[in-house]
């Protein structure tokens, strides 16, 4: 090879490599139809905190960068930590906004991740990002060339989002019913589009795509029915990544002492029962001599807890009561003469039912640490929570299987 070969090569070279140096760190494409009605502005926010992540109003806007005609846009540096320049990758969140929102740049909307406006994406220093989506489908259309393996992950958890979401919606379509009893039916489907992203949290090994995933289940950040999960993830990133921010913050919310009693844990035994004859009764009592005992938890004006009254518990304490199987009825009410009403009318007083009669300041509650009925605990004849809150179907299956 002769030296005027060499001289073109070594050229095209330095230019290859002056054109990597100069891409900026984060660019790409964003469609905007003829009728948009999406501002020409991609926004950059931080969302400061763990519980930040996908909250609408809650992130900083670092950063602005205008869409040109050719849906291209640019932002020409990232920004430092308030602590300074870090190696270790950061979460941010890319996000659009509609026309008139002038001043709403950290609007985010998780109604329905097909129109959601925002994506997080995981940057680290040196590194050049390109992406491209489409406006009306922002986080549905949102890809990344070449992505890390935090990327990608966070591209996997939104695939695996969207799928668990759009059969959330067929399954709501195919059970019209509106009425208050078809609750439950309605809780058990979202607590399967729920399990869809808890999985992805429980299978991936990268940290911020998992923190997201942890947010994504509850953006509201309400873990009552779930606590075993918001636990479990908090005790392995703890172990993992103990000086973390997020983690640390995660940890707090999956502090065990503030969340409802765990399965696997035991109840308070010794706790004392107003009962319906006007004795009072501690529940080691209702225990003593059952193979299995369901502590329900319940109201004379909760629609799913008096079809499940019907429906579910009577069978269920028909066929297996004289195989050691007990429910204790717990009623969340104030007035005794309604409670006992309800119970008369339901059929349920052949097991015994407890009330403090206190209404919503219900001191059991308090005691296990709950908010929200329809709720249960299955227990053993030591207290220890064999299973809790399973409903309908689900609940006869299960405690068929522990009895047959």
């Amino acid at each position: 090879m002769t030296i005027k070969s060499i001289f073109p090569m070594l050229f095209l070279l330095f230019a290859f490599l002056t054109a990597c140096s100069e891409r900026p760190p984060l660019s790409g494409t964003v469609s905007m139809e003829a009728s948009s009605d999406w501002k020409p502005v991609v926004y950059l926010l931080d969302p400061k905190t763990w519980g930040g992540i996908g909250g609408s109003f809650v992130g900083t806007a670092l950063d602005s960068a205008t869409i040109q005609a050719d849906g291209s846009f640019a932002f020409a540096k990232m920004p430092a930590r308030p602590s300074g320049d870090s190696p270790a990758p950061r979460l941010f969140e890319l996000a659009i906004q509609r026309k008139g929102s002038e001043f709403l740049a950290n609007r985010l909307d998780n109604d329905d991740p097909g129109t959601s406006n925002y994506f997080p994406i995981v940057y680290k220093n040196g590194e050049a990002i390109s992406i491209k989506a489409e406006a009306s489908h922002f986080q549905r259309s949102f890809s990344v060339e070449n992505p890390s393996p935090d990327n990608a992950a966070m591209l996997q958890l939104r695939d695996a989002r969207q799928s668990a979401f759009d059969q959330l919606l067929a399954a709501k379509k195919d059970g019209e019913a509106h009425d208050e009893s078809a609750l439950l039916d309605e809780e058990a489907v979202v607590l399967s589009y729920k399990r869809a992203i808890m999985q992805f949290a429980e299978q991936t090994q990268q940290l911020l795509p998992a923190l997201t995933a942890i947010r994504w289940v509850s953006v509201e950040g309400d873990y009552e029915r779930i606590p075993e999960f918001i636990v479990e993830q908090a005790e392995r990133w703890k172990a993992k990544a103990p000086n973390h921010p997020w983690v640390q913050q995660l940890a707090a919310k999956g502090d065990r002492k503030a969340l409802p009693v765990l399965v696997g844990d035991q109840i308070p035994m010794d706790y004392p029962l107003p009962m319906l004859p006007g004795d009072t009764v501690v529940l080691k009592d209702l225990l003593k001599g059952k193979k299995l005992v369901l502590l329900d938890l319940w109201a004379s004006w909760c629609a799913p807890c008096r079809r499940e009254n019907r429906t579910t518990l009577v069978p269920l304490w028909d066929k297996y009561n004289g195989k050691g199987f007990q429910i204790v009825g717990y009623a969340l009410d104030a007035s005794r003469g309604t409670w006992a009403s309800a119970i008369e009318k339901d059929g349920v007083g052949r097991w015994p039912h407890a009330s403090h009669l206190q209404g919503d300041e219900s001191p059991l509650f308090e005691a296990l640490r709950i908010t929200s009925i329809p709720a249960n605990f299955l227990l053993d004849e030591n207290g220890k929570v064999l299973a809790k809150n399973l409903h309908g179907e689900e609940l006869a299956k299960w405690v068929g299987e522990y009895f047959e």
